[in-house]
């Protein structure tokens, strides 16, 4: 954030609005992904869960639930250090062809339009 965007944020804390708190848990959360093992991950979880639970703010109580159930997945980045990004990518990617595809009349032209623009195929002639 920038300064005039970090006293904005310090205004909204200073009211106590139950955004502003919210905003407050999810950029402690984005330090999770800084962690270097998985020890310091666990550890910071806890912490940032009792966060989550003093302030019972109900959407971020069930977001600190949903992470609970995955966490040992989640836990799995610190060992792999990948992620599912590129794939979430292609996959936005496809939808926005999915929409755009509405005037294909065979699954066929939807695939190869898929294939074409997914694996960056160069039609251009060289030679």
């Amino acid at each position: 954030m920038n300064e005039s965007q970090r006293e904005q944020l310090d205004q909204l804390m200073a009211c106590e609005l139950k955004t502003a708190k919210a905003w407050a848990l999810k950029n402690m959360f984005r330090e999770f992904w800084r962690l270097g093992c998985r020890d310091s991950a666990s550890f910071f979880f806890d912490y940032w869960s009792e966060r989550v639970e003093q302030l019972k703010l109900k959407p971020m109580i069930k977001i600190k639930e949903l992470l609970k159930r995955h966490f040992d997945n989640i836990l799995n980045y610190f060992k792999h250090e990948i992620t599912n990004a590129v794939s979430e990518g292609l996959n936005s990617k496809i939808q926005l062809y999915k929409a755009a595809a509405r005037g294909f009349h065979s699954f066929s032209s939807y695939r190869t339009r898929i294939l074409f623009y997914c694996g960056k195929l160069n039609m251009a002639i060289t030679g």
